[in-house]
């Protein structure tokens, strides 16, 4: 199906006029439909009588579903969580690394899926091999040319977070699957904005925060688990994600055997009524523009801001090689101290990660910020 270029959407968030916000990839507002979600989960708190035990599952259930949709997964394959960080340290419990084997990185990666494994590596007498920048060829070639018979884990992003760069996922997952590693995927960069195909790549365990991309609230996330990895060792042993535990009555009931698929990799609390409203809302609407749909919209407008930018003397990836949602542009040198703060004052909202200044629109965005953007920036340099 051909992509549909999804109109402006501004009307759906609370972004006055003279603000020019490209910060997505640093967080992403929250729609108004999401605060009114988030709002009234917190008035009935106020009356904990209207909270009855089938809501301690029932929103969690439908969150799960949602994002199991955003994925071409299932909803028992998809856990419940904090933080990214929570969920790579789920994977590196779950995987086996023996000593001498190679944990593949990439040079600058996002730290929540880097430091877990540092730490696997110093545990296991492991070693951390982190692939460097470098290349007209893009990152998949030189990833795949790491992955060998000593490769234990490969844990990537889908795209890189400083500048978009792309990864062929489906490629590397064949690769890791031919030599018996495991592939572990920070999707936070990507879930919501970039189209992604759990069943196509094939991951041990997919990570993501919801605060992004998926246009949702802080310190709630998901974890895709492949179905081998089901029976696995959760990081925590919270009531809910044992069997029966419906019944409230029968808690004292300890039991031995968890709920059915992921849910034993849940993080306590998961039922949280505010966020996890609030999650629910904004899934429905991904869904409902779109991912691919979504990709295609954001794709044009980088593109247009790359072409812009261009005489300014700022330079882009090639679109073949970047996510059609994020724009890394490169200087001529250093990045200017203070740019972010500066373009701030003339609300004008981006972020600088490493060498790129990190460009990153929405579906809210429109000409006129494109225009604000373009116009601050030449003042500024």
């Amino acid at each position: 199906m051909i992509p549909t270029v999804i109109p402006c959407q501004r009307h759906l968030f609370d972004i006055p006029e003279d603000i020019a916000y490209f910060n997505c990839a640093y967080m992403s507002p929250l729609m108004h439909k999401v605060v009114a979600a988030g709002e009234e989960a917190v008035k009935r708190k106020a009356r904990p009588w209207q909270i009855t035990p089938p809501d301690f599952f029932s929103t969690p259930e439908q969150a799960r579903a949602l994002f199991a949709r955003l994925i071409n997964a299932r909803a028992d394959d998809i856990a419940i969580i904090p933080s990214c960080s929570y969920g790579t340290a789920t994977a590196a419990l779950n995987l086996p690394v023996s000593k001498g084997q190679d944990l593949v990185v990439l040079q600058d990666q996002f730290p929540s899926n880097v430091y877990h494994w540092r730490e696997l590596a110093a545990e296991r007498e492991a070693q951390v091999v982190t692939i460097p920048r470098g290349g007209n060829d893009g990152w998949t070639p030189r990833i795949l040319e790491a992955i060998n018979a000593d490769t234990a884990v490969v844990a990537l992003p889908h795209c890189h977070w400083t500048d978009g760069s792309l990864i062929d996922l489906e490629a590397v997952g064949r690769r890791c699957r031919e030599v018996g590693a495991g592939l572990v995927l920070d999707l936070t960069q990507s879930i919501g904005a970039l189209p992604f195909d759990a069943a196509a790549v094939q991951p041990d365990f997919a990570v993501a925060a919801g605060y992004k991309w998926m246009m949702g609230p802080y310190s709630l996330g998901f974890l895709y688990v492949a179905p081998q990895h089901h029976d696995g060792r959760p990081l925590e042993h919270n009531w809910i994600a044992r069997r029966d535990s419906k019944d409230f009555a029968g808690l004292v009931d300890y039991k031995t055997e968890f709920q059915p698929g992921a849910r034993r990799f849940d993080m306590g609390e998961g039922a949280n009524f505010t966020s996890m409203t609030m999650a629910v809302t904004a899934l429905k609407q991904l869904l409902e523009w779109g991912v691919a749909n979504t990709q295609a919209t954001l794709a044009a407008m980088t593109a247009k801001i790359a072409e812009r930018a261009a005489p300014l003397g700022l330079s882009a990836s090639d679109a073949s090689q970047r996510a059609g949602h994020f724009l890394g542009l490169g200087f001529p040198g250093d990045v200017p101290n203070g740019l972010p703060e500066r373009l701030g004052q003339e609300n004008v909202f981006v972020s600088v990660r490493g060498q790129s200044m990190r460009v990153t629109p929405h579906l809210f965005n429109n000409d006129a910020d494109i225009d604000r953007l373009i116009t601050v920036l030449g003042a500024s340099l």
